[in-house]
């Protein structure tokens, strides 16, 4: 996920040019935070690197390296392995738990491929031997300036999936909820009742209401009403009203919920819950357009689009003889499932990147994506609850958190203690997303429409991605 830069409080002049999401360019100052005990080795950088117009901050000890590091925001981060008192890799460490995105080169005066190797996993971009060229600086600064690109334009398709895979607030690019959003848009128009069904927290109530928004009635209410949370004594006059005097403590004339939203939308959740007495009413309703309030004599018209959803299996209800057969047939004129999170693993990141923006602007906080970790938890992860889970969990994370990228521990127990799924359903996945980019750009690895470019890789890593994972290109190409 992208890495927004903050505001450079000095008004620096950037030279390099990187896109914003729009594919526009911006400009604003690279920085270098230089980290080494030698007053000599950071005058050397500030003057190497001041030549390509890129601004220096030094320090010498990294007693406030977190704080230095929020106030500055720097592009680059030069570490020296060894410090006075402390283990350059025990700095890395806590740079990367607090900034997962921040890149770090680690330098040391004394190679070792192990201590390398060590660096590069805990998160380190590079690890160079001292002494250090100026090519070589100004090389870790353009390597930086290219990734920066590279990470842009990601942010920028990854924005535009949101908004291309989107419909009235559902998000979603896995077949299945394209195929979902397809039929919402056909049926919309035309719609008199409709059935929705899917486990609870898939977001059936959203589908009702781009069902709705997308109708001739968009501009009328949308009422919902939660069969499950029904008071069966009082569940008639919930829904169809009284009139006065009809029921002791019926002290004036109410309007039902169909009155009240006479010309729109009534959704009913959990329709399945709804008592045997209300569902004869409710059918006579779908049959007639009439509704009877209590104590009154004479029924009255009203004109309105029924969608009821549930996350029972009606069949089972209506063999136990718990719901009438002949109202299901009435609802069930059209009929929408809505898929399980762990159907649509696709989704996943794009839904759990779209909830970290929201929530980052409700709590006015910085956090700008999440640690691979974070993401390989949240596509191991089962989500019994959905995508209210995968919403909520985000929300409490993005709260919580005191960092810049969601990290391990931001997340709940359930999580962070799931099963790991096998390496070889991790290669699969990311098999599917290499030939589904590919499918996308026609087979085309390079340019600014490549596969590459819509995965955030760089070519070459996704060349040698398709060659492991044995992906032909060929099949994707059209003629």
């Amino acid at each position: 996920m992208m890495k927004q830069r903050q505001g450079d409080p000095e008004g620096l002049e950037r030279k390099t040019d990187l896109p914003d999401a729009s594919g526009a360019s911006i400009s604003h100052p690279f920085l270098t935070l230089a980290i080494d005990d030698d007053p000599g080795i950071l005058k050397f950088y500030e003057a190497v690197l001041a030549e390509k117009g890129v601004r220096v901050e030094g320090m010498l000890a990294p007693d406030r390296v977190l704080e230095t590091i929020d106030a500055l925001d720097p592009d680059l981060i030069l570490l020296d392995f060894t410090l006075p008192g402390v283990d350059g890799m025990e700095v890395l460490n806590q740079i990367r738990e607090h900034n997962a995105f921040a890149r770090v080169v680690m330098i040391t005066g004394n190679y070792s491929i192990e201590t390398a190797v060590k660096a590069i996993q805990q998160g380190a971009a590079d690890y160079v031997c001292k002494p250090i060229t100026p090519e070589k600086l100004w090389d870790l600064v353009e390597d930086t300036k290219r990734l920066q690109v590279m990470e842009a334009r990601a942010a920028g398709l990854e924005k535009e999936a949101i908004e291309v895979f989107n419909l009235e607030g559902m998000i979603g690019k896995e077949p299945s909820m394209r195929e979902l959003f397809d039929l919402v848009r056909r049926v919309a128009p035309h719609l008199r009742t409709a059935l929705i069904t899917g486990e609870t927290g898939t977001g059936k109530e959203l589908v009702a209401l781009a069902l709705h928004n997308l109708s001739p009635r968009a501009k009328q209410r949308f009422s919902v009403f939660n069969c499950g949370a029904l008071v069966e004594s009082l569940a008639e006059s919930q829904l169809f009203g009284h009139r006065k005097g009809s029921f002791t403590g019926a002290l004036n004339d109410q309007p039902g919920l169909f009155e009240w939203a006479n010309g729109g939308t009534v959704f009913l959740d959990e329709i399945g819950d709804l008592p045997p007495p209300t569902q004869s009413k409710l059918l006579r309703v779908l049959e007639t357009g009439e509704i009877q309030k209590l104590g009154s004599p004479e029924p009255s018209h009203v004109d309105v689009q029924v969608i009821a959803a549930t996350s029972r299996e009606l069949s089972e209800e209506i063999k136990s003889g718990r719901f009438r057969p002949d109202l299901w047939y009435r609802l069930n004129m059209v009929q929408i499932h809505v898929p399980p999170l762990r159907e649509r693993r696709e989704d996943i990141l794009l839904l759990a990147s779209h909830f970290i923006s929201t929530f980052s602007a409700k709590f006015s906080k910085d956090v700008r994506g999440a640690s691979r970790k974070v993401e390989t938890l949240l596509l191991n992860y089962s989500w019994p609850g959905n995508v209210r889970e995968l919403l909520n969990t985000i929300g409490r994370a993005v709260m919580l958190t005191q960092n810049k990228a969601l990290d391990e521990e931001d997340l709940p127990a359930a999580l962070r203690e799931s099963p790991r799924r096998p390496m070889e359903w991790l290669a699969n996945q990311e098999k599917e997303a290499i030939e589904s980019a590919l499918a996308e750009s026609k087979g085309k690895v390079a340019g600014p429409f490549g596969a590459a470019a819509k995965l955030g890789l760089h070519p070459n890593t996704l060349e040698s991605k398709i060659k492991s994972l044995g992906i032909s290109k060929n099949r994707f190409r059209t003629p």
